[in-house]
């Protein structure tokens, strides 16, 4: 390194014909000021603060790292968000389920992020946490635990402060109300005013959820049990949720269901055959750590018709909120805004508003002309098939109801991160 200041120094004279004082002279100026620019960017005005967290969703399909940058002022209210890092790597842990060391290594490779994004010198003050969803949730037990045992040795080598309980499989509730949290936070609808709320709708890859606020009392009364509602603390006042989780009926686990190949045995020999391929489809696909031989049907039917009735099947059990029309805005995410992307429905950078009824039209549309126009994927037709199914007849939304399509609010990822990062630091007190 201590070449760099004559060198420096040179290419000045150089450019500039400064006498060597004069560089000299200018080069201390610039260092003095920024020496004085760096000290108020780790001190804003206000004696607020500049902290940072650093949150991994470990999901069915991937592993996502999010590293937050918060301003914190006033203790007694929430947090700014600065700043997001975001990256992430597939496929998910649970595809390492008889390899866990490989679950360390994917960690160990996304925590370069973190160390690149977050200063040396608050890496000791900056916490680290874990959290599993459905694709460990549907792991044997000791199996998962396996995996958690690789990322807690990984995270106790980094220089990280690792809190006690840093990695975990998180249940489903809590995963659809920090979700919630997160984009009422995103959405400025998370304080002591506000009356209003908007919904959420996320789909993973093993499992879904469902969060909002309700506004009828009906709503919470009629649920079936009372796992269906949940309460967070937050300002003195307390949130009552309509939220549920349902473990596998997100979009991969969907999938094996509609292919009778959920739980199945023999998976070296046997074809899993489906109406909501194309016919003359046949190849192998893997999820959460097997792989299954799937193809078309080509002595049946295909088309939207038949994949309906195929699918109808998986999301049959699911409950239907009194309330849904008009009570809340909706935004969907995760798969939902996935999927409209690869049918067309929305742009891949911006998202934007979508009827229930259009997931509708291009599922038929994708589906019949399955054979003509081979799509950007052979389970797009089951897909959004299988979507339709869900909002209609899963969750009883309207044909006509507005979702928010989205993959960012404000620059931010729209997933329950955030919502845990903040419990975190705030202590909502879920329950």
């Amino acid at each position: 390194m201590k070449p760099t200041v004559p060198l420096l120094l040179l290419a000045l004279l150089a450019v500039t014909g400064l006498s060597r004082a004069q560089v000299r002279t200018a080069l201390l100026d610039l260092t003095n000021s920024i020496g004085n620019v760096l000290p108020s960017l780790s001190r804003p005005a206000n004696h607020s603060r500049i902290f940072y967290a650093v949150m991994f969703d470990a999901g069915s399909t991937g592993t996502r790292i999010h590293v937050y940058t918060f301003i914190q002022g006033d203790s007694e209210e929430l947090p700014v968000l600065d700043n997001e890092m975001f990256h992430s790597i597939k496929p998910g842990l649970s595809a390492y389920a008889d390899f866990p060391e490989m679950a360390g290594h994917t960690v160990r490779m996304l925590l370069k992020v973190a160390k690149k994004t977050v200063p040396r010198l608050e890496w000791k003050r900056t916490p680290v946490f874990l959290r599993a969803t459905a694709g460990l949730r549907l792991l044997p037990a000791e199996k998962a635990q396996a995996l958690l045992y690789q990322v807690q040795h990984v995270f106790d080598e980094s220089p990280f402060l690792v809190p006690g309980n840093s990695v975990t499989i998180m249940n489903g509730t809590n995963e659809g109300i920090l979700a919630w949290i997160s984009l009422n936070f995103l959405t400025g609808h998370l304080n002591a005013q506000t009356k209003k709320t908007v919904g959420i709708l996320d789909l993973g890859g093993g499992s879904t959820q469902i969060t909002f606020l309700p506004k009828l009392r009906k709503t919470i009364e009629s649920v079936p049990v009372t796992d269906y509602i949940a309460r967070f603390d937050i300002f003195n006042s307390t949130f009552e949720l309509y939220t549920y989780s349902y473990l596998g009926n997100g979009l991969m686990a969907a999938r094996l269901a509609t292919l009778g190949a959920l739980g199945a045995e023999g998976l070296e020999w046997r074809i899993f055959k489906s109406s909501c391929l194309p016919k003359k489809f046949r190849d192998e696909w893997s999820f959460g750590g097997l792989t299954y031989h799937v193809s078309g049907d080509p002595e049946g039917y295909a088309g939207f018709k038949f994949c309906y009735q195929e699918v109808l099947k998986v999301v049959k059990g699911i409950h239907q909120p009194y309330e849904l029309e008009d009570s809340n805005v909706f935004y969907a995410f995760s798969y939902y805004f996935d999927r409209a992307v690869d049918a067309g429905l929305i742009d891949g950078v911006h998202g934007g508003m979508l009827e229930v009824r259009d997931f509708k039209k291009r599922a038929k549309e994708v589906c019949n002309k399955m054979t003509k126009y081979p799509s950007i994927s052979p389970f797009l037709c089951m897909d959004m098939t299988y979507i339709t199914c869900l909002l209609k007849d899963g969750f009883g939304f309207k044909e006509s109801t507005v979702l928010q399509l989205t993959k960012k609010v404000n620059n931010v990822e729209a997933s329950w991160a955030l919502g845990a990062t903040l419990d975190h630091f705030h202590n909502l007190k879920i329950h």
